[in-house]
């Protein structure tokens, strides 16, 4: 026997009390501890004070970024109770911030709340676990009062500062530097998330004030306090309007709003002349990403729907076959908001909604009102049967041309297109691909690279823009098809991410303006046809240097403008201004394609003369193999970028406005940012 399994016994049982728990494992508790955890400590706290507003105690909630990087979020509800407990013998305020699986959201008749979000009862006390501090304050009863805690322990007892009319609770933390990999808030994330709740919760004045000087763009001296207001009493239809702005839609947003034992559903839909759908699910205001049994339960309804619709009307001839799921949902965007009593979400952090009655009582009700609204609405109706047909004819035309596509490269051998520089690397774990832009920069990355794992595929031109075709004419193209056969993941209908030969896909085009449209015309087809491998991590986006510094035979490579700076402040080099150099009017330097830079440096009591030639770098293509190994693909040295979906709403309504075919939004884009632009060639 081992000697190590002598020694278990009783004594290795670790037994963890109170919050330890989660201090030993946060990522169990908020999924992780980069900025995602960050944010979910302020979404904990928003959760308790919506599910006030759900239960129609509250109107008004604040929440504040504080200057010393702690966050305020207060509610006019009821306030937190704060007589005793009397299973804890503390107060009900210590023991729902101090003890996981406490609190007023569990269900039955004397429960505090008939529908939250809160249900596992660890929010605000995980909260507690996580900060250096917590004060809270609770105005009720006629009364104010405050207490404090320190990593999850109370500093003191409840105390009374004062006498008040309001009730309502706020709670102000600060996040454990200690725990989470940052400890800086992002305004626009929470931002877009007080924003979605607003429209989750009509009639509420959800409000943001920044309170941090030198986030914002022309803050005025002695005022850095920005304020953010959003009230909406459309709900969840002024939300698709929102989402569809600058979208040219087909009908009018149908609107549902029905009460049924299981639960209150509110769903809101409208039909756009885009090709991508976007459905938005929520239960108990908690944004359901993996959708769950109410996604399923209309998306049957649509179908079946609109359907029997299209043959009852003669749309659909007796020969002709039904609309798929996919045909009826193209162009459409659609938020599905249910309110049950006892939802059962899959894990903490409730991704995926899985009660099996809210399927039937979604499928039954939007049914009922989908038939009744088409029925009202012939116009409407008409449209929407249109787009669906087309949608259908589509289909069949882009299974023909997709299944050309991987029929070609399979009799091409191993599905790989001829430009492809393919590695000898057959583990996707460690094998990547290089989308490089042009044959020059291809040539140069396929000599510099690493053979064994690092594959090459030059594009040539900038390829289709995708937001604005359909499958079928987006597989006539021939850069993209090399690029569908590179992955070997398929698309469309075929997809599957397990086939992926690559697990890093890195964009790596030149530092310009055509570089930076090739590079968002393949982030928008990653984004609408592969968007499983950018929320898998596999996308990346390389950063070439900009500038070769050379002082003799030393030689740095500069990122950025800051970069070129510090390396010419470090070398004790003076950096003249445009003028100067002008004046100075240096042919030599203009003719080798490189700016001469000359200043003294004092050794002693002898002046020197220090030359320092500075190479901006136009294109990929100019740099010789070695020297992009260097400086961009070298796994030790290189820099790069990966693409994440942090918020599908807003990349979609970015990708929306930059690449579709409303022209207005684009230019109201360009207006509004272009002063930001740093580095524009032209």
């Amino acid at each position: 026997m081992p000697q190590d399994k002598k020694k278990y016994s009783a004594d290795q049982i670790q037994v963890l009390k109170g919050l330890e728990p989660v201090r030993k494992r946060p990522g169990m508790y908020i999924g992780t501890t980069d900025v995602r955890g960050l944010h979910h400590l302020v979404w904990e706290v928003l959760d308790n004070a919506i599910d006030e507003a759900m239960a129609g105690y509250c109107d008004k909630i604040m929440v504040i970024l504080n200057e010393d990087g702690s966050v305020t979020v207060a509610d006019n509800g009821r306030g937190i109770p704060v007589d005793k407990h009397k299973a804890t013998g503390v107060s009900a305020l210590e023991t729902v911030l101090t003890t996981l699986h406490a609190g007023g959201k569990f269900g039955g008749d004397d429960s505090g709340y008939k529908v939250s979000g809160g249900l596992h009862g660890v929010g605000v006390s995980v909260v507690n676990a996580l900060s250096t501090k917590i004060a809270v304050e609770v105005r009720r009863d006629g009364k104010v009062y405050s207490q404090e805690y320190k990593i999850g322990k109370p500093t003191s007892d409840i105390k009374t500062v004062g006498e008040t009319k309001a009730t309502g609770t706020a709670i102000t933390f600060w996040p454990d530097p200690k725990v989470f990999e940052t400890i800086e808030f992002d305004t626009q994330t929470i931002i877009t998330r007080l924003r979605q709740q607003a429209y989750l919760t009509k009639g509420v004045v959800i409000s943001l004030e920044d309170k941090r000087s030198g986030r914002h763009e022309g803050e005025v001296a002695g005022d850095a306090s920005y304020k953010y207001r959003f009230y909406f009493e459309g709900g969840v239809k002024s939300y698709v309007d929102h989402l569809n702005l600058n979208k040219d839609a087909i009908c009018e947003v149908i609107y549902i709003e029905h009460e049924v034992p299981e639960a209150k559903i509110e769903i809101a839909l409208q039909y756009t002349h885009s090709y991508n759908e976007n459905i938005i699910t929520f239960a108990n205001n908690i944004h359901t990403l993996e959708g769950g049994m109410h996604l399923t339960g209309f998306k049957s309804a649509l179908t079946r729907s609109i359907n029997t619709y299209a043959r009852n009307k003669g749309f659909l001839k007796e020969k002709d076959l039904n609309m798929t799921n996919e045909d009826v949902r193209e162009g459409m965007t659609a938020i599905i908001s249910v309110k049950l009593a006892d939802p059962q979400f899959e894990g903490q952090t409730k991704s995926k909604l899985g009660n099996p009655e809210i399927r039937t009582a979604v499928e039954t009700i939007f049914n009922e009102k989908l038939s009744e609204y088409l029925e009202e609405n012939p116009n409407d109706a008409k449209s929407i049967m249109g787009k669906g047909m087309l949608a259908a004819r589509a289909r069949l035309a882009s299974r023909a041309a997709r299944d050309t596509v991987l029929r070609k490269g399979a009799l091409e051998g191993m599905t790989l297109p001829g430009k492809l520089a393919d590695c000898t690397s057959r583990d996707p774990k460690s094998s990547e691909l290089y989308i490089v832009e042009g044959d020059s920069a291809g040539g140069s990355a396929k000599q510099g690279r690493d053979r064994f794992t690092q594959a090459i595929l030059p594009l040539r031109g900038k390829i289709l823009n995708v937001e604005q075709a359909r499958l079928d004419r987006m597989l006539g193209n021939n850069e993209i098809k090399s690029l569908i056969i590179a992955l070997g993941t398929g698309i469309g209908e075929t997809f599957d991410i397990e086939r992926a030969r690559y697990h890093r896909i890195v964009i790596m085009t030149d530092a310009d303006v055509d570089g930076a449209h090739i590079r968002t015309l393949l982030l928008t087809l990653f984004y609408r046809y592969f968007k499983p491998l950018l929320e898998a991590g596999y996308i990346y986006i390389a950063q070439p240097p900009l500038y070769k510094i050379s002082k003799g035979k030393t030689a740095e490579y500069a990122y950025t403008d800051e970069d070129k700076e510090k390396v010419l402040k470090d070398w004790g080099v003076e950096v003249k201004t445009q003028e100067e150099e002008d004046e100075e009017d240096d042919e030599e330097a203009e003719a080798e394609g490189a700016e001469s830079i000359e200043s003294e440096e004092k050794k002693g009591q002898t002046p020197k003369k220090v030359r320092v030639s500075i190479q901006r770098y136009k294109g990929l293509g100019e740099m010789n193999p070695d020297q992009l190994w260097e400086t961009t693909m070298d796994p030790e040295r290189r820099t790069m970028l990966r693409v994440s979906v942090e918020d599908a709403e807003a990349a979609d309504s970015i990708f929306d406005t930059l690449m579709g075919s409303e022209v207005l939004p684009r230019r109201k884009f360009i207006q509004t940012h272009a002063k930001k632009v740093k580095n524009l060639d032209i």
